[in-house]
């Protein structure tokens, strides 16, 4: 099984990205198809990428779906046998791509893989195995969101991300899915990409985007442990950072930090709309 040219597309989830978006799709081979999700209704966002990336698709969700959902309407958009998502903020070193196709020869089978974040401060997989041989591609367990090449071929039942989740742990959700149903999960390490990390938001929306991942954070984990493993291991993991999260915004609240308090406040309410079932709600305010 190998990757080509001919048979991949990127596909790239966008808001507010107008910042740094430029830097990612130039570090990408012109001759590479990109589908630019932009999870909004910016049709001059749009006509700017397509006048300007003649290899380039931008397809305007309507609102702010998330990511699994911006994910999967770029794949099923895509017409090629393998995708490969990348965040707005992570950039290509000149020889990933080449380094993907030849090293995908060496692997038999995959369902996901990914180069390998050039920060090893903050590796992008997760692996049971201590021992890894870095010179060849290696099998884990979960591979980061921000960069996954995904096979389609293996997802006949065209489900790729959870749509019930609206931000965090969808690219772990997908990866257990994988590895449950005979697949496998790979990081190549000779292909290399630099991720910038939480720079996707244009940056003045910053505190508003902070109250989001709290929130999604702690939701996302209750529902994820609860949905793949069971009811009782998601308070094990998520209960003790609610009782955290209610003393600090006591304490917050007394100190008068507004922004620490509403971050506790958000952690607190996200945990609490997991618990009783309540949909992944809560959405950013950055519309200008």
């Amino acid at each position: 099984m190998s990757i080509s040219r001919q048979n991949l597309t990127i596909i790239i989830v966008t808001l507010k990205s107008e910042n740094i978006i430029h830097k990612c799709l130039s570090s990408i081979d012109s001759d590479i198809p990109i589908i630019i999700v932009e999870n909004s209704n910016n049709q001059k966002f749009k006509d700017e990428l397509e006048s300007r990336y003649k290899n380039l698709k931008c397809i305007l969700s309507g609102s702010n779906l998330g990511m699994g959902t911006g994910n999967n309407i770029g794949i099923k958009a895509a017409t090629t046998d393998y995708v490969f998502i990348l965040n707005p903020d992570v950039t290509l070193e000149k020889n990933t791509l080449e380094e993907i196709f030849l090293n995908s020869k060496k692997i038999r089978d995959f369902t996901i893989l990914s180069p390998i974040n050039l920060d090893s401060n903050f590796p992008n997989y997760k692996s049971k195995k201590n021992n890894i041989e870095k010179n060849s591609p290696f099998q884990v367990e979960y591979i980061d969101g921000f960069s996954m090449l995904i096979n389609k071929i293996f997802f006949k039942d065209d489900i790729y991300f959870d749509e019930n989740i609206f931000l965090y742990l969808e690219n772990d959700d997908l990866c257990l899915k994988a590895n449950r149903n005979g697949g496998s999960v790979y990081i190549i390490p000779s292909a290399k990409i630099n991720h910038s990390g939480a720079k996707a938001v244009d940056s003045k929306y910053k505190e508003e985007i902070e109250y989001s991942r709290n929130w999604h954070w702690i939701w996302s984990k209750f529902y994820f442990n609860k949905k793949n493993f069971n009811f009782i291991k998601a308070i094990k993991e998520c209960f003790p950072t609610y009782i955290s999260s209610v003393i600090k915004y006591l304490f917050y609240t007394l100190t008068n930090n507004n922004f620490k308090r509403k971050i506790y406040l958000n952690r607190a309410s996200g945990f609490y709309n997991s618990l009783i079932g309540k949909p992944s709600w809560y959405r950013p305010k950055i519309d200008d």
